[in-house]
This record gives structure tokens, C-alpha cells and sequence, in this order.
């Protein structure tokens, strides 16, 4: 492969500096395989890289992690052509949690599209063991969905979360609806969410989801309330806002299960005094394993309005509006960028797809 082929690539270069130029096409390393994008989505991660409030992401870099596309070479059992995705987790394989299974937490995990270029670009090349193949009948589309939808897996079966028992989620952008939707299709009796945004309250209840709006009254007495006084039996705090850390163990039953699923900036409020009186387990979740991206992409096979969570599609060379809308609060929940598709393949839309949340 000729080091001077060239492809388009949305480059960060720090605070607010993004934009879209011609970068060399990568060589894959050994062990490594070239993947050719064909949709990558903006998380929220991107937006805090973006904003220039990530502690490792240094420009000139390319952004992305989330992205589906098909294989180039490089890989020893999957064809070329083969839709994929990757699993975007770089790990050391020598500290204890590598060793033990657990290389999700490595002690020095990084991330492809932070610590290295991303899928932002026509091409991005990633270890071999992290490349999946999409599922027959699941399309490119939502095959970008997967690696959000596995940390709404991961999530769930980090809680241990019991069938036919209420989950309350906080949070209705694309990693609290991710989360919603895994309860939903891993058979959760009821979810119910709270979220402050409009639009993504109103797709919430769209998607078959109960809803709470923090503007029509109390939070805490609106879930009491819904749940004959007792608290939900798992709360995800997918919001990250100290609002809602400090009354997760208001609004969980005795015995409950809280877990946290945003990243606090900051040291947050949390009533310890209750997780001691009401035995209520507090669990962190972190990213996914091999195994939640597994599920995660079985689940985009279930009867289930996916594609109602791609709210934009946008060309790679206008993806300035894509952080911009996600930035300003705008209405969006999952924005993709679209990159690798033929030109007469290419519907772009800067309007919500199905609307009647990273």
C-alpha cells in the first residue's frame, strides 16, 4: 500500500479546532487490521475532546471511536468486505486485570480515537481481537450503534439486574437510552426515565418508556409515586449532574441497586448514611467486554425501533454542525457522521430522522 495514498479525515487540533482535511491512509502494524469507514457517531467523549476538556486527547488527532464499515486486510480469519466494527479498547495485557479477564479496566486503558487516530477518517486500522463482524441482517447504519448499545449491556449486566424488576434510569441522551433500551429488550418489568430535555423526554416516551419530567413537580416524589412509595430496584445515573447523585438513594428501595454510569468531573453527593440503612448496593460501570459487544449486536436483531435513536446523518465535511448541535442542546440524540459510502448511496439529512438523544 503506497504511503502517499491520502484520505479525508476530521483532524481536532485542540479547544474548539476541528476540521476536516486530507491525511495519509494507514498502514496497518502486525497484529493490527485496516477497516474503511463507513459511519462513525459523535459521542460525548468527542464532544469533551472537542471542548478541550480531555485530560489525554492531543491534536492533531483524529476523533471517533464509535463505526461501522468493512474489512480491508489485515485480518487471519475475517474475508475482505466483511462489515464490521471494532471494539476500541487498547489494553496492556500484562497488569493484573488483563491477566484476569478484565482487560476492560485496565490499569492503563486507552482508546482508539483518544490515544490514537480514530474512525473519523475513511479509514482507521485496529487490533485484530477488537475487530467484530456485524450480524447478518444488521446494516451498516446500525452497526455504529453497537458500541454505545454495549455500554448500555455492559451496564445492565454489571447491575446484575433481575427480569421483570423496575429500573429508573437518569438521562435520556444516547448512553441513557442505550441503557434504557438494554433493560427493555433483557426484560426489565418497567423503565422508567427521567430527563430534563424536551425532545429526548419526548422520544423516551415515543419508545415505549414511562417519563419523568423534573418540570412538572418533584423528582423524588414523582418516582415515589410511580413505585407505591418504595424506589425503583436498580437506578442507573446516566445524567452525571449532582442533582441526581445526591437522591439515587431516595429513590431506591431498600436492598436496591444504584449504578454509575456517567462520568463525574467532580467529587459528587452521595447520601451514605442511606446505602448503610437501606442496604442499597452502589456498583460502578465501566465501558464493556467482548461479550457485551456480542449481545449488543445480537439485540440490534430484535423487533425494536433502532433507527429512531439516529436522529442525524451528516457528511463528514459538515461535521463542524454536528458537535455544534449536540453542544448547543439542540434536538439530537445519536449523530452520525457519514464517511465511506458511495456518492450515489449517500442520503444526508441535518433534520431529526423520525421524530412524531452523547
Amino acid at each position: 500500500m503506497s504511503h502517499l495514498e491520502k484520505m479525508a479525515s476530521a483532524v481536532y487540533y485542540g479547544a474548539r479546532q476541528i476540521q476536516v482535511e486530507e491525511r495519509p491512509k494507514p498502514t496497518p502494524p502486525e497484529g493490527w487490521a485496516l477497516v474503511k469507514v463507513s459511519y462513525s457517531g459523535i459521542c460525548g467523549t468527542d464532544l469533551n475532546i472537542y471542548v478541550g476538556a480531555h485530560p489525554r486527547a492531543r491534536g492533531p488527532l483524529v476523533l471517533g471511536h464509535e463505526l461501522s464499515g468493512t474489512l480491508v486486510e489485515g485480518h487471519p480469519s475475517l474475508k475482505a468486505g466483511t462489515p464490521v466494527t471494532i471494539r476500541p479498547l487498547l489494553f496492556c495485557g500484562k497488569c493484573e486485570p488483563c491477566q484476569t479477564g478484565m482487560s476492560h479496566v485496565c490499569k492503563d486503558l486507552k482508546l482508539v480515537g483518544i490515544d490514537c487516530d480514530g474512525a473519523m477518517a475513511e479509514y482507521v486500522v485496529a487490533p485484530v481481537e477488537t475487530i467484530h463482524a456485524l450480524p447478518d441482517g444488521v446494516s451498516l447504519r446500525l452497526g455504529a450503534l453497537i458500541e454505545p448499545l454495549a455500554v448500555g449491556v455492559h451496564v445492565v449486566r454489571q447491575s446484575e439486574f433481575t427480569p421483570g424488576d423496575t429500573a429508573l434510569v437518569f438521562g435520556a441522551g444516547p448512553i441513557g437510552m442505550c441503557v434504557a433500551v438494554s433493560l427493555q429488550l433483557l426484560g426489565a418489568g418497567r423503565v422508567i426515565v427521567v430527563e430534563t430535555n424536551r425532545f429526548r423526554l419526548q422520544m423516551a416516551k415515543e419508545m415505549g418508556f414511562e417519563t419523568i419530567d423534573p418540570e412538572e413537580g418533584d423528582v423524588v416524589e414523582q418516582i415515589l409515586y410511580k413505585t407505591e412509595g418504595n424506589g425503583a430496584d436498580y437506578s442507573f445515573d446516566c445524567a452525571g449532574h449532582p442533582s441526581v447523585s445526591e437522591i439515587l438513594t431516595q429513590v431506591t428501595r431498600v436492598r436496591g441497586t444504584v449504578v454509575i454510569v456517567a462520568a463525574y468531573k467532580k467529587a459528587a453527593p452521595i447520601d451514605l448514611l442511606q446505602v448503610m440503612f437501606k442496604e442499597i448496593t452502589l456498583k460502578g460501570a465501566r465501558v464493556y467486554t467482548p461479550k457485551d459487544f456480542d449481545i449488543a449486536a445480537e439485540l440490534l436483531k430484535k423487533p425494536f425501533d433502532f433507527e429512531k435513536l439516529i436522529t442525524h446523518v451528516l457528511p463528514i465535511d459538515d461535521i463542524q454542525t454536528g458537535f455544534d448541535l449536540l453542544l448547543s442542546g439542540g434536538n439530537a440524540v445519536k449523530v452520525l457522521v457519514e464517511i465511506g459510502l458511495e456518492k450515489n448511496d449517500k442520503n444526508y439529512s441535518t433534520e431529526a430522522v423520525s421524530v412524531d438523544h452523547v
